[in-house]
């Protein structure tokens, strides 16, 4: 069961007529640390989304580790269509109470929830799609990293190993981006 205290309500505002989302706990805390991010609607689990500017990234990334979130679940992209903008995305959670539980059984109360947050780092299509690397921080981020520059073309700044994953390392082009254009003919070359 989600607490109603976790997921960021919607409130209608009357005089302007649009709607604005009420900040989850862990916005809340990041405004209290001074920390500018975005808030942005929960997704349908009721998992937190905040939006940070690339500049911000990892300074917040650190600040949730030392709160907690100490584990990097996913970290991925994608492309919101034609015209639209890429998106690097970040899954934290933390892991810390429910390792704390299976050391010592019975403190963990039998209907608590995983507390999880999701970064996104929005950025123009045409624009620089750099941002920082969040491998300083949590090491699980390296191939996660490479893939998503290797499909989409967002690099990532301070990466030890910044080059393709997946696609051979003279390809032409990201495609899993939706401006993607797919090449007549690839010819590979003999590894031998």
């Amino acid at each position: 069961m989600i607490e109603p205290s976790i997921i960021p309500v919607l409130v209608e505002n009357t005089e302007e007529k649009t709607f604005k989302f009420q900040p989850g706990q862990v916005s809340q805390w990041l405004t209290g640390q001074g920390l500018q991010h975005q808030i942005l609607e929960p997704d349908l689990l009721g998992v937190e989304l905040i939006g940070v500017e690339p500049s911000e990234l990892q300074k917040i990334a650190e600040a949730l580790k030392s709160n907690g979130f100490d584990y990097l679940q996913c970290q991925g992209g994608y492309d919101e269509g034609p015209g639209g903008r890429l998106v690097s995305f970040y899954h934290l959670i933390k892991l810390g109470t429910i390792a704390d539980h299976y050391l010592t059984p019975n403190t963990l109360p039998p209907n608590s929830i995983l507390k999880e947050v999701r970064l996104k780092v929005f950025l123009l299509r045409d624009g620089n799609l750099s941002v920082p690397s969040l491998y300083s921080i949590f090491r699980g981020s390296d191939w996660q990293e490479r893939e998503t520059f290797d499909m989409f073309g967002i690099s990532y700044e301070g990466h030890p190993h910044p080059k393709r994953l997946l696609m051979p390392e003279d390809w032409k082009g990201y495609p899993l981006r939706k401006d993607y254009i797919q090449p007549d003919f690839y010819e590979m070359q003999v590894a031998y």
